[in-house]
């Protein structure tokens, strides 16, 4: 990168910093039972369903954690195997994937049936090289097949499309966060894991939170949808 675009490039992060004020994560229980909306269910066990992440998995952009993303894809899971779902979450705002490595995944106790892992916005954000995000994905998914049956990963967020970050910031985190699906998707698609694209996934108005740079209830919503559709496993709960 030249001297002049790196230089332009740090004084709009400057002020972006400065301007966008990230909403906190959510107050409520960041654990539950979701029963599948016919209220017929069956006697099997409850499916146990983890998340672990960032601030996608933590909700920060709604006002309770009620109106997360885990809830919303717990619902769905719910209404497709006609079992109860039993959901955890282990997040914080602002993690990167070698913090879901080295300790969210480490909180996770017991049998797992289906462990949501989602993270790299902030690996971009915090100019982490393309080789520590390849080892710390591959690392984090190491762990995790050995904690649940079935594993879903997902991309980062959108950050490079936020309408508070300014034009040439938002090019330079496209670029990134382009090289960082390409090789999740690869690591994914070799290993046989689903993984869900939600970077490049077509916006609407109304998507975003009053931050600008989180997903409002309606953006979870949309999300659910799409993490729900990757699941590959579903006739196997």
């Amino acid at each position: 990168m030249n001297p002049l675009k790196k230089t332009l490039l740090l004084t709009q992060a400057a002020i972006a910093t400065r301007r966008v004020h990230l909403l906190p994560e959510p107050e409520g229980e960041r654990s539950g039972i979701v029963t599948p909306r016919d209220g017929q269910t069956d006697s099997q066990e409850p499916i146990r369903f983890v998340a672990v992440g960032d601030s996608l998995v933590a909700g920060s952009g709604v006002s309770s954690q009620a109106e997360s993303l885990t809830p919303r894809i717990s619902s769905r899971l719910a209404d497709a195997t006609g079992r109860c779902v039993a959901w955890q979450t282990h997040a914080k705002l602002g993690s990167t994937m070698r913090r879901v490595r080295y300790r969210f995944l480490e909180e996770v106790e017991g049998h797992v049936d289906v462990l949501f892992l989602c993270a790299g916005s902030n690996d971009i954000l915090a100019r982490r090289g393309r080789q520590d995000w390849v080892d710390d994905l591959t690392a984090a998914i190491d762990i995790a097949e050995g904690l649940a049956d079935h594993l879903i990963v997902c991309s980062s967020g959108q950050p490079h499309n936020s309408p508070k970050l300014p034009g040439m910031l938002r090019k330079e985190l496209a670029k990134r966060i382009n090289a960082q699906t390409e090789d999740s998707s690869r690591i994914c698609r070799d290993r046989g894991i689903d993984f869900v694209d939600v970077a490049h996934a077509p916006l609407f108005d109304g998507f975003w939170a009053s931050d600008g740079f989180h997903p409002s209830a309606a953006g979870y919503e949309f999300a659910a949808d799409q993490v729900f559709a990757a699941m590959s496993f579903l006739e196997r709960l």
